[in-house]
């Protein structure tokens, strides 16, 4: 079980890995904006800080998504994981990452079937949504459910599901019993 934070405040992410409980971080271009500074900026202080495994979203095309990946990649090295939506372009920008050995949490994870093909596109993480999807009337902890047991029947053990959009903390200890390899969580959570 690992535990990531869902922010872009360093401050915050300072303190609370000073405890050794955290063991990465996501965060998304609007939650950086927030902080009034660059990305790379705070990348590179998340990066100072200790940590080893930061999601770094990056938009636009295939093309577009693929060279800032590698961009990325190469500028911060191992600690880079770029974060694509499971997109059409999305899922041809993983497979392409990850065939140069970069590793890609693919997320906005809606269904099963998102996550077979993120999966088979070389996603390290699968990022499914658990508060977006109960706010749709559909049970997001069922979806982390539904994942985890599509791939222990298929032995699928190179995907981990990292539940993102956790809202509270009963659904954190649901995530982790229901498959959850991995919870980003918001500070206020």
């Amino acid at each position: 079980m690992k535990i990531f934070l869902d922010t872009a405040e360093t401050d915050v992410v300072r303190k609370h890995f000073k405890t050794g409980l955290i063991d990465g971080l996501t965060t998304n271009p609007s939650l950086i904006r927030k902080s009034g500074r660059k990305h790379e900026e705070v990348y590179q202080e998340f990066k100072d800080i200790g940590l080893n495994d930061i999601s770094m979203e990056v938009i636009g095309n295939t093309e577009n998504m693929i060279s800032e990946g590698k961009r990325l990649s190469k500028k911060f090295g191992k600690v880079a994981t770029i974060k694509v939506p499971c997109t059409v372009d999305g899922l041809l920008a993983c497979k392409e990452l990850a065939e140069n050995n970069i590793r890609v949490n693919v997320t906005l994870i809606f269904s099963p079937d998102q996550a077979i093909l993120a999966a088979k596109a070389g996603a390290a993480y699968v990022s499914p949504f658990v508060g977006r999807v109960d706010d749709n009337s559909f049970g997001g902890l069922c979806l982390i459910k539904d994942i985890a047991n599509v791939y222990a029947k298929q032995n699928w053990t190179s995907t981990e599901i990292l539940a993102a959009s956790i809202r509270n903390v009963r659904d954190v200890g649901r995530a982790f019993e229901y498959g959850a390899n991995i919870c980003t969580i918001p500070t206020k959570v």
